[in-house]
């Protein structure tokens, strides 16, 4: 089962807590382990906590990989185990952020070598994203461009993947359906 399912929504909205579970199902169908690719980096120490309670609360069987640039080469990586494991990809406006801060030609190449790596990848795919098309237009050049790229983003992955679930206030609204 190599289905890719991309969960958006806003912050606090639920969705890491509803891919998680869909993650946990779907691997067990599958017969797979699950990696969880994280994304983020501990900046400060309110960062630092919020790693801590994802750490906390996610089951101990899964296995952990830390990329805050080069995702592509973590799905090509992982993507040649047999059976390839079930990534779920936790989240991309934190990547976006650490490309967007790495400049644009590390922004260019990695999100190139990502999204092909998503349609490569032989095994199942949980993506996480924020949703930020609902909301107002950022005050600064960098926040609009955040907004604009991440926008950009989701509508890519939307269209690679065979499902698309919002969460909203915890419950799931489902976008895309898969077969």
């Amino acid at each position: 089962m190599n289905r890719k399912l991309l969960v958006t929504g806003g912050v606090r909205s639920g969705k890491t807590g509803l891919a998680e579970a869909r993650a946990q199902t779907a691997a067990e169908a599958a017969g797979v382990p699950v990696v969880y690719v994280a994304t983020a980096t501990a900046g400060d120490e309110e960062m630092a906590l919020r790693i801590q309670r994802h750490q906390q609360h996610r089951p101990t069987h899964w296995r952990l990989a830390e990329e805050p640039l080069a995702l592509g080469g973590v799905l090509q990586n992982l993507g040649i185990e047999a059976p390839a494991p079930l990534l779920l990809i936790d989240c991309m406006s934190l990547w976006l952020t650490n490309l967007l801060l790495a400049g644009d030609e590390v922004f260019s190449a990695e999100r190139e070598a990502f999204l092909q790596a998503v349609q490569a990848y032989p095994g199942p795919l949980v993506i996480v994203s924020n949703e930020v098309g609902l909301g107002i237009i950022g005050m600064d050049a960098l926040t609009r461009r955040f907004a604009d790229e991440l926008g950009w983003l989701n509508q890519a992955l939307a269209g690679h993947c065979d499902e698309v679930v919002m969460s909203v206030a915890g419950l799931p609204l489902t976008l895309k359906a898969g077969d």
